[in-house]
């Protein structure tokens, strides 16, 4: 009789280990997402889409063949640009510009000038993408 007894018994799986694997598991993803959604947003013109008229009444600032920078065709130096945008700027509520360069400016050269814009306060930066020689003119 003793044997029978034994044999009423059923045995089931322990799952407590299982929930604390998936619980980890849950916690490990939620805090690596956004770490992993970092980047920079970007607006890709429109084919066919005319860079005269985006431009109309910005501010085009461009970077010549020997470095220096002219605001809308009026020249100022590298060093004084960032006052003369937040000047520009300051009574602004539209902070976009476009930025065009001369096709044999270096590439760290560019981004120089884009860092001065947005330490400028300038929060929409534009490249013009038309192939631009400061020789040409």
């Amino acid at each position: 009789m003793g044997a029978e007894v034994g044999m009423d018994q059923k045995s089931e799986p322990n799952v407590v280990p299982l929930c604390d694997i998936l619980l980890v598991l849950l916690i490990i993803f939620m805090v690596i997402t956004p770490v992993a959604q970092k980047g920079i947003d970007i607006n890709l013109p429109e084919m066919g889409g005319e860079q005269t008229g985006i431009t109309r009444g910005g501010i085009v600032l461009t970077l010549e063949q020997d470095l220096s920078v002219k605001i809308n065709q009026i020249p100022t130096t590298i060093d004084l640009l960032e006052n003369e945008l937040r000047n520009i700027y300051q009574t602004k509520t539209d902070r976009k510009i476009f930025i065009r360069a001369d096709e044999t400016a270096s590439y760290k050269d560019v981004l120089r000038v884009i860092d001065i814009a947005k330490g400028a306060g300038i929060e929409v930066v534009g490249v013009m993408l038309e192939r631009y020689s400061s020789t040409a003119e």
